[in-house]
Parts: structure tokens; sequence; C-alpha cells
């Protein structure tokens, strides 16, 4: 398969939309983890501001590097949720695996964060 040379354009990306996608994605995973899951309150939101506010700013190497991890993670965390699924599915445990995908999932919600250092 070929790469393709697709053209960056500065300050496209919704950065505040990707924070709040992967924070619902964190809600549904402890959930399924058996924890207390973080809420969507208005300190979610103000962080998703924060980011969009800091992303918009950023130099367009940062803006890179936050767009390639954010796509990385929401890469990753689509592939956890469908394993978590097909675990139920077959009736284990999901328990352990949905832990495990939630705090790395935490761990890049702040390594994107110190990215644009919001």
């Amino acid at each position: 398969m070929a790469q393709e040379n697709v053209p960056f354009l500065i300050g496209t990306a919704d950065a505040g939309a990707e924070i709040a996608q992967l924070r619902q994605v964190l809600v549904l995973v402890e959930e399924i983890a058996g924890r207390t899951p973080a809420r969507l309150d208005d300190g979610a939101l103000d962080e998703a501001a924060r980011v969009s506010a800091a992303y918009g700013v950023a130099l367009p190497i940062v803006q890179k590097r936050f767009d390639a991890l954010a796509a990385e993670t929401a890469t990753w965390a689509a592939a956890g949720v469908e394993a978590l699924m097909k675990i139920s599915a077959d009736g284990r445990p999901t328990g352990p695996a949905a832990g495990r995908l939630a705090d790395e999932l935490r761990k890049a919600l702040a390594r994107l964060r110190d990215i644009v250092s919001a």
C-alpha cells in the first residue's frame, strides 16, 4: 500500500472534540471495568475548551504531533473496545482488560494535554 502525502492544514483539527470523544470512550471503558466512571461535567467541557484553544495557537509541528497521537489513541481505543465486546460475548470477564484500557486512555489523554500544554 502506497503512502499518500496529504497536506497538513494548520489549525483545522477540532482538538477539543477529539479530547471529548476520547473522554466518552474512557467513561464507557471504566463502566465495563466496574469502576465509577469519571463524569462528563463542566470540568470535562472546560478541559476540551482549553485543549482546543491551546491547539489553535500551537506551532504546526505541535499540532501534527497532537493529531498523530489523537489518531493513534482513537485507533487502539476502538480496537480495545471491540476486543472487550468479543470477550464479553464469549462469556469471559472483561474487568481486568477494561481496567488496563482505561488506565492507558487516561495516560494518553494526559499526554495529549501535555503536548499542547493545556
